[in-house]
């Protein structure tokens, strides 16, 4: 989706890492290894952002660092677009669902924008393989996306067990349970 609405893939990458990370401070070989692009479109990218006023520089160890710039005047406008573009939940849960029986889905992490150990539970048994295939492929994100699958009796017992991996998962009134067949 981000994409047709920004015709640069690179540009998209970039706008989503420094989006979705406005603490953090990178530098071009960095984002070259994080986003798999090659370093001219970077360079071509980051420069273009940078003439817009979203991002700024400062040299450090004789490397150039660019952060976002938080008081750009679109900035959480911008951001909101991001997080809408790679966390439509229900085009994923659908998605997620055809690769075999799902129970629970709960959505963390990197499609609510908070730090989590996980970005995404499934309870079920699905094709491990194709799942990765998709969230690796067809998900723009700045990050791999981590997931955890468990059985249905495992997630019982966790449940009936008070499992604080689990409970911090559901209790969490951020994160998203797109699916709840238990």
């Amino acid at each position: 989706m981000l994409k047709r609405l920004f015709t640069s893939t690179t540009r998209v990458k970039l706008l989503t890492i420094f989006l979705l990370n406005p603490e953090r401070e990178f530098f071009i070989r960095e984002l070259t290894r994080e986003l798999g692009e090659q370093i001219n479109s970077i360079r071509r990218e980051l420069d273009n952002l940078k003439k817009l006023g979203l991002l700024k520089t400062h040299d450090k160890n004789r490397k150039k660092f660019y952060t976002v710039n938080k008081n750009f005047l679109l900035f959480s406008e911008l951001k909101t677009i991001v997080l809408k573009g790679i966390s439509n939940k229900d085009e994923i849960t659908k998605k997620i669902s055809s690769f075999g029986e799902v129970d629970v889905l709960i959505m963390s992490g990197l499609f609510v924008n908070k730090d989590s150990l996980i970005d995404l539970l499934i309870v079920g048994s699905l094709d491990k393989e194709k799942l990765e295939d998709y969230l690796n492929s067809e998900l723009d994100t700045s990050r791999p996306i981590r997931f955890s699958i468990m059985t249905r009796e495992d997630y019982l017992y966790r449940r009936q067990c008070h499992d604080k991996f689990l409970s911090d998962l559901i209790d969490n009134s951020d994160n998203i349970i797109t699916i709840n067949n238990l």
